[in-house]
């Protein structure tokens, strides 16, 4: 036996002995008297992961094999994401591993018909970036989360201004504008008002709410709510001041996409178009040349 299906055999058995050792070898006698002492593990099962469960085994596991400072920087990716329904953080951290995995056994399986380093380094390669696939598509929601909420944040701005003119207060008018508009911002805006009833103080629930939207111009609106609430300005000033900047930075954004346009056609046009209309307008021009020079 060759030294490179030893090696391909150790490298599927030491995780899968490890992942075994997590599931068997976690003491949780001081989990369990815990929930005994809580009164949690009287009701008959009615958990959804208990720890004696596979999907609890599996959790426990993920979170051993993944490093707190990691764990809560997925986490902080979840909420710039709108935290969705269908992916909470413990299923993220179990997809993580049994991807990876399942692409190296794949791999390894195809790897090992045609044995080389070259598919050996593919196969580490590829497992790697299928353990990074769920960070990657939750970058990708959360940027098109964050390019809605800018979209939208004017025209909530606008709205709230509107309300507060009418003499309606800064919440109320964030509550009108966020029951008038769909979408992420609005759902946001619900959340820090929902923080606010629960007895949050609204500097914090304001500042919580610029990092999980995180981009600089809900960050700058935020600033300014709380330096006028600190300072006693007026509201509506700043909501003013704040509607006609936002505006005029929707606008420099639309000139700048505007002036990458001719940018991001010029290869097409170089590459696609231009030898297409060469082929059609010149063709029969050199064929005949051809011809008469044959």
């Amino acid at each position: 036996m060759s030294v490179t299906v030893v090696g391909s055999i150790a490298a599927i058995i030491i995780p899968i002995t490890y992942l075994t050792w997590s599931f068997v070898g976690t003491d949780r006698t001081v989990r369990k008297t815990i929930e005994r002492n809580l009164g949690l593990a009287s009701d008959g099962g009615a958990k959804k992961s208990s720890p004696s469960s596979v999907p609890g085994m599996l959790n426990e596991a993920a979170r051993r094999i993944t490093t707190k400072r990691y764990t809560v920087w997925l986490d902080h990716k979840l909420a710039g994401a709108g935290r969705p329904k269908a992916w909470p953080l413990d299923r993220v951290l179990v997809a993580k591993p049994l991807l990876g995995l399942l692409c190296f056994a794949l791999g390894l399986v195809m790897v090992l018909k045609n044995p080389g380093t070259q598919g050996f380094v593919i196969l580490f390669a590829a497992s790697a970036f299928a353990y990074f696939v769920p960070d990657i598509l939750l970058n990708n929601t959360a940027q098109k989360r964050r390019s809605a909420m800018q979209i939208a944040l004017p025209n909530m701005l606008d709205q709230m201004l509107i309300s507060v003119e009418a003499g309606v207060g800064f919440e109320g008018a964030m509550d009108r504008a966020a029951q008038n508009s769909s979408g992420p911002l609005a759902d946001e805006f619900v959340r820090t008002l929902q923080d606010i009833q629960v007895g949050r103080p609204r500097r914090e629930a304001y500042l919580d709410l610029s990092e999980r939207a995180a981009f600089p111009e809900l960050r700058s609106f935020i600033r300014s709510v709380v330096q006028a609430d600190q300072y006693g300005i007026a509201i509506a000033n700043v909501l003013r001041a704040q509607a006609g900047e936002m505006r005029l930075k929707r606008r420099q954004h639309a000139e700048e996409h505007a002036m990458k346009i001719p940018v991001k056609i010029l290869f097409p046009l170089v590459f696609a178009i231009l030898p297409a209309l060469f082929v059609i307008i010149l063709g029969p021009t050199v064929m005949n040349i051809f011809k008469v020079f044959s």
